[in-house]
């Protein structure tokens, strides 16, 4: 499901710990880590896009997270040029996001990368709040960073952690 503008109806998922430490995951058999995220399916409202992927990216159901917050809009990025499949019709030309911040209300041992027929990842830690903004993809690294920011003030209502020097410069 493409939108008329070329882009491709995704959701993120930002899971938080109680000490406000984030969920990164690395995709399976790459050195490349990320923030669990998939594609909304025709009929599907972006909540329960997030749950269902919720559960196959990690194997958490409902009961073991509690939603903070969402994006109130869509965030875009757009895919590099050879990325970009010219094959399909329509051609998507990149992804439309909206963002979930939840916190984790149960054991680690309830995260289970392995809870789909294909998994996307084959490892998981805990890190800082703003560190994936500055890891993600580049093409991503935007996107990660408007959410972080307009998320950053239900995850810590008494103040964020400071922004690092590195990010600031781009907003």
């Amino acid at each position: 499901m493409i939108d008329l503008d070329g882009f491709r109806p995704n959701v993120g998922i930002i899971l938080s710990n109680r000490d406000g430490q984030v969920l990164w995951a690395k995709r399976i058999g790459q050195d490349a880590w990320q923030f669990p995220q998939g594609g909304i399916q025709e009929n599907e409202d972006p909540e329960s896009a997030m749950y269902r992927e919720l559960r196959e990216e990690i194997g958490l159901l409902p009961e073991h997270v509690s939603v903070i917050d969402s994006t109130r809009n869509w965030l875009r990025y757009r895919l590099p040029r050879h990325l970009v499949r010219h094959d399909t019709d329509p051609v998507c030309i990149g992804q439309k996001q909206r963002w979930f911040l939840l916190r984790m209300e149960c054991d680690e041992d309830k995260l289970r990368l392995d809870a789909s027929e294909h998994p996307e990842f084959d490892s998981w830690r805990w890190v800082d709040y703003w560190r994936p903004a500055e890891e993600v993809v580049f093409f991503k690294r935007e996107v990660y960073q408007r959410a972080l920011r307009e998320l950053s003030t239900k995850l810590f209502p008494n103040g964020a952690p400071p922004i690092p020097p590195s990010l600031v410069l781009r907003w």
